[in-house]
């Protein structure tokens, strides 16, 4: 019933953080303030709608109960999204990253999967024989079986119809392991292998659990703004969703940095920066205004996926972005995916959440890890992000301050692993005293710098269709926080097209630094 904000993902391609192949997606960081501001007096379900199997799901009333719920999150989404854009357009963000390094951006991108372990772990663990063979699956394909070449059918170029060889297993680790595991669980369905009892172990495991999300999903269907009815705002909801606004910003730049190690692209640099978390402000904006409920942000786990399919290129990802728009538009394909069994999703998250951790982590060989200071302030952030966010979630009524709108913001943020350990790297590592090749400063400015200057990064970077080159190159525009500057503007964030032959060789010769550096696929190359 609700609309994906998925398809925002291409949008995030085309035009935010550069070129890099990030997909936008429902952001878990919005669903806390949420249900906090669902479950105020003045939104409690009324007495006919306690007992779920009297109430008539079709009867006007139980539509516009639902329907006021639903417009009420609109209203706040709306205008949080318009925070984050002033936050992203203005340069706020590119300033503070001014103060960001290794040891900020390592905690961050680190407890962005650490903290779901749990979430992985009862998803897989519903049945851990499916879950098992999924992980095997993915592992075999992406790790083993990766330089496997297989002959697929070829028609173009001079030969027509002819064989080429294809990096098969490489290039689909995860969409093979995730059909294969599907077609199993549906034929240990069809046979009854799987319990039919919805108490036994592995139940869920079944693919008719959800049987009757692809029977009642409509054929076709167009969603639209204000398709629930005109927004409303208040002011407990705004101020809670500005809270998931903010954790959603730190994950959103720390998958900047993660993607660009992954597809082995420069750093971004702080307009990209600017740009992306300007556009994802838009994208919430608009996901609002179509009543999808949630906003968008920077999914982490296309960033996994990234990793372990070794598959960085963009028109991948405009594609993907496609198909999703057309999986909005016609139900019963959205309603498909749905029946996915959840420990094949479980086994699925526990290999991409690892990737995740392990590149948050691998920041950290730009810092000095013999150095003590460089230890504790990694350590300590990594273990807060842990375990106060643990304990506010069992201790909420501990942090009460009679403050309603208070209330929620601080819940929100503390109980965000990511948020409490980025800012805690943050806070002490621009505090405690220690020398910028110490901090890794030195190497991560250098790679900062190498970002700018090279071609590559224009290309990564810059804007499209000669915008900024070409087109629009006026003074007034290069002066805008979130626009790449030509050549000639004379700081340390410009991003010149062209460089000295002889220094890009060199740079080119040098080892990337990217921790898990991909490979393009044949074709590519």
């Amino acid at each position: 019933m609700w609309t994906s904000p998925r398809p925002h993902g291409e949008l995030q391609t085309q035009n935010s953080s550069g070129w890099l192949p990030i997909l936008q997606g429902g952001t878990m960081a919005f669903i806390a303030p949420s249900l906090a501001m669902l479950s105020l007096p003045a939104w409690k379900c009324p007495e006919w709608m306690i007992n779920a199997s009297l109430v008539n799901t079709s009867s006007p009333e139980f539509t516009e109960e639902w329907q006021k719920r639903i417009r009420e999150l609109q209203g706040a989404i709306m205008v949080a999204s318009c925070v984050q854009m002033l936050v992203g357009f203005s340069g706020l963000i590119g300033f503070l990253m001014r103060f960001i390094g290794p040891l900020t951006i390592a905690p961050t991108i680190t407890l962005v999967a650490l903290p779901l372990f749990d979430s992985a772990g009862n998803d897989a663990g519903i049945h851990w024989g499916i879950a098992a063979m999924t992980i095997f699956l993915i592992v075999l394909f992406s790790q083993y079986l990766k330089n496997v070449t297989l002959p697929v059918p070829v028609y173009g170029g001079q030969k027509k119809c002819h064989t080429s060889k294809f990096h098969v297993f490489q290039v689909f680790p995860v969409l093979l392991a995730l059909c294969i595991s599907w077609l199993t669980c549906f034929g240990l369905t069809v046979t009854d292998v799987l319990p039919s009892a919805p108490t036994a172990y592995g139940h869920l495991a079944r693919t008719d659990t959800k049987g009757s999300v692809l029977s009642q999903a409509p054929w076709f269907r167009i969603p639209y703004p204000g398709q629930w009815g005109l927004p409303t705002i208040s002011l407990a909801g705004v101020f809670g969703i500005i809270a998931g606004v903010i954790s959603s910003m730190v994950e959103s730049v720390g998958d900047y940095y993660a993607c660009a190690r992954l597809v082995g692209a420069p750093a971004p640099p702080r307009h990209a920066i600017n740009r992306g978390i300007g556009i994802e402000g838009l994208g919430c904006l608009l996901a609002g205004a179509w009543g999808t409920g949630n906003g968008t942000t920077s999914y982490s786990e296309n960033v996994a996926v990234l990793g372990i399919t070794q598959v960085g290129s963009r028109m991948v990802i405009v594609a993907a972005g496609c198909m999703l728009l057309l999986m909005g538009v016609f139900g019963k394909i959205g309603a498909a995916f749905a029946t996915i069994p959840t420990p094949v999703i479980g086994g699925m998250f526990l290999v991409m959440f690892g990737v995740i951790t392990a590149v948050g982590i691998s920041n950290l060989q730009y810092v000095d890890m013999n150095s003590s200071r460089n230890l504790f302030v990694f350590g300590f952030s990594i273990y807060c992000g842990l375990a106060i966010p643990n304990w506010v979630n069992k201790n909420s009524e501990k942090l009460q301050t009679g403050i309603l709108q208070l209330d929620q913001v601080i819940q929100v943020l503390l109980t965000t692993g990511m948020f409490v350990g980025g800012l805690l790297g943050f806070l002490l590592d621009n505090t405690i005293p220690g020398s910028a090749e110490e901090r890794g400063l030195l190497a991560w400015n250098q790679i900062q710098e190498e970002s700018q200057e090279t071609s590559k990064a224009f290309e990564v970077y810059g804007l499209p269709c000669g915008i900024g080159t070409k087109f629009c190159t006026s003074s007034c525009v290069q002066c805008l926080p979130f626009w790449p500057r030509l050549e000639g503007g004379g700081k340390d964030e410009e991003i010149i097209p062209s460089v000295d032959a002889k220094k890009e060789k060199a740079l080119k010769s040098q080892p990337k630094p990217c921790f898990l550096a991909l490979s393009c696929t044949s074709e590519e190359e």
